[in-house]
């Protein structure tokens, strides 16, 4: 896998690009509070929503706090409500998947008819649903939003399974009397990793918009933590006043989502050997 990233990053630009904007995401995530030059909790009222200065760099926000220290912080949250939304997703829908295509017909069809009326709401409707029953926060947001995305790689699982369970290794570890544990585990999960580890990548991104969302609508991240879509839902109020307040945040939202993406797509094109032998 290593060898693979170095070779798409000197032969894609856009790819190394991406790349490099996550790594410092991440890094930034870890290293944030001690990154910010300012108490991004500091309120000082008599720099209420000013511009650029040599005090802060990128401006103060409408209690006179410290706009850079805040999106350098802010990203952590966000990261961590899509990461651990991923990983549960990522391993529950994997198991259903798995036994939908491989477990018994009634067992089948009582998951994928789950999984399709799960699919046939819009996310952010049953996020809104869900977060109105519970307190938000960082731990809550990661649990309903990975609820919401276990269909998607249900889904992912499901199709990668049935193609792995026509295979001819399938059959030879049936005859030696394999167990259904040693199947899955020696057998399936190593051939379907690749379509998850996509599956994976577009979940994160989706991750960072839905609960960016939810914080713009005040129903994310609980103040004063602040996170971007927050700073952006916040900032809406005073667009007139301060615009660049509102245009930080929604620009590193939205270069973190892209090169997400852009390394999703290189990573399944990549991966999936149809599309290499295309």
């Amino acid at each position: 896998m290593t060898g693979r990233l170095l070779s798409l990053s000197r032969s894609h630009p856009a790819f190394a690009a991406s790349l490099a904007i996550l790594g410092a995401v991440v890094f930034v995530a870890i290293f944030g509070t001690w990154l910010a030059p300012q108490n991004p909790y500091a309120i000082n009222p008599s720099a209420v929503n000013q511009g650029s200065s040599a005090a802060h760099w990128l401006g103060t926000d409408e209690f006179g706090r410290d706009l850079l220290s805040r999106l350098l912080i802010g990203v952590r949250p966000t990261m961590l409500v899509a990461i651990g939304a991923t990983v549960i997703a990522g391993f529950f829908g994997t198991l259903l998947g798995i036994a939908g295509a491989y477990g018994r017909p009634a067992l089948s069809f009582i998951i994928m008819r789950g999984v399709d009326i799960m699919l046939s709401f819009p996310p952010i409707l049953l996020a809104l649903l869900a977060v109105g029953f519970w307190e938000s926060g960082v731990f809550s947001l990661a649990v309903v939003i990975g609820v919401l995305y276990i269909p998607h790689f249900a889904r992912v699982a499901h199709s990668a399974t049935l193609q792995v369970t026509r295979q001819e290794f399938m059959e030879a570890e049936h005859a030696m009397g394999a167990s259904v544990q040693r199947v899955v585990r020696v057998a399936i999960l190593p051939n379907i990793l690749s379509p998850l580890v996509v599956q994976a990548t577009l979940t994160v991104a989706a991750a960072i918009l839905l609960e960016s969302g939810l914080s713009f609508l005040g129903l994310g991240i609980v103040p004063p933590v602040p996170s971007w879509g927050q700073m952006i839902g916040t900032a809406r109020g005073y667009l007139s006043q301060h615009p660049m307040y509102a245009i930080w945040p929604s620009l590193l939202l939205a270069l973190t989502v892209l090169s997400i993406n852009v390394l999703g797509d290189r990573l399944r094109d990549t991966l999936d050997p149809r599309l290499r032998e295309e």
